[in-house]
């Protein structure tokens, strides 16, 4: 699809929500609606959704080991497998186990990764591509940073570590109210992984609507609370009544809290709700992928397909049995010859 089609439909879609939400509370007065019903309806279908995509995967029937690896598998004992082979290409569970925390923690694989180019003529020459593992480390982590700090919305007493995480997330402290690093990260990083769709040939031609619009969908819930925080200030206290209220399941929609606010809180339902049917869901999907979580012991262990239904075969030696007077009048080879032959 084209590059300009796809940004109008995902670009158009974010400010279609935007639209809606600022319609329907500064027109409409629904604040009940956008501050109560639609989070809980987006937390629901989160949930439902999630589980709904994990037991379908954990049904998927996986009879051959098919992991991706990058180093040399176990063999015969002359050949080199150490440290990082055990874990690029684990023959053991203890393996897996710290290939997967690498994965999971450390994008390990993307670290790894590299992207091809064309040179001069036939050229072929292949580069880093470690500032998308940067990028991509960046977002991750700095959106969890921003979840982790929300949860003083949700919670009364705030938790410790909620409290250590503000700390350090506000260590320059050079503004006020304290400016906080992650939102600010995060924002570069989603920008990043935005241009290089836009930028790299190849990327743009594969990307689809799908691809652009949770990304611009984030940008817009990180700007819009970048602007409350620092632009269009909010009534803390407010919200948090409001928040505190669909945790303990008595909403309460209190006065006097921005229209920007429920703008926020609508486009981060969104995202819950569609977080299960989109691409983000992989952060569910890495542990049931069967090329990351199975060992790769197929010189080692004999596997053998548990869903194999009975067949009927017809052995060589049955073949030669029925047609070995044939073949030896055909003047092919037999490993028995005929009593007459003898």
């Amino acid at each position: 699809m084209n590059v300009i089609l796809s940004l109008i439909l995902s670009g158009g879609a974010v400010f279609g929500l935007v639209v809606f939400a600022f319609l329907g509370v500064w027109g409409a007065h629904l604040e009940w609606l956008f501050g109560v019903v639609i989070p809980y309806l987006a937390v629901v279908i989160f949930f439902v959704g999630i589980v709904y995509r994990v037991v379908k995967w954990a049904k998927s029937p996986v009879p051959f080991r098919i992991p991706s690896t990058c180093a040399q598998q176990k063999t015969l004992p002359w050949i080199k497998y150490g440290y990082a082979e055990k874990i690029d290409n684990p023959v053991t569970t203890s393996g897996v186990v710290m290939r997967m925390i690498l994965e999971v923690f450390f994008f390990r694989s993307l670290l790894r990764n590299t992207r091809l180019e064309f040179g001069s003529g036939d050229e072929i020459t292949y580069k880093s591509a470690k500032w998308l593992w940067l990028a991509a480390i960046v977002f991750h982590y700095t959106f969890l940073v921003v979840l982790l700090r929300h949860l003083r919305f949700f919670t009364e007493p705030m938790p410790f570590f909620v409290t250590l995480i503000e700390q350090v997330d506000g260590f320059f402290q050079v503004t006020l109210p304290v400016l906080y690093q992650s939102g600010f990260l995060l924002g570069a990083a989603l920008t990043f992984l935005l241009l290089r769709r836009l930028i790299d040939n190849k990327l743009r031609y594969l990307s689809l609507p799908a691809d652009y619009f949770p990304l611009l969908l984030i940008l817009a819930i990180a700007k819009t609370g970048i602007l409350m925080r620092y632009v269009l200030k909010a009534d803390v206290v407010s919200i948090k009544e409001l928040t505190m209220g669909l945790v303990s399941f008595s909403p309460t929609v209190p006065e006097g809290i921005s229209v920007l606010f429920y703008i926020h809180i609508f486009l981060v339902s969104v995202l819950f709700a569609y977080f299960p049917f989109s691409k983000l869901v992989h952060m569910a999907g890495v542990f049931l992928s069967p090329t990351r979580n199975v060992a790769n012991n197929t010189r080692i262990v004999r596997h053998i397909n548990p869903w194999n239904y009975p067949v009927k075969v017809h052995s060589y030696d049955e073949y030669e049995d029925e047609f070995r007077e044939k073949m030896i009048d055909a003047g092919l080879p037999v490993e028995k010859q005929t009593a007459s032959t003898e």
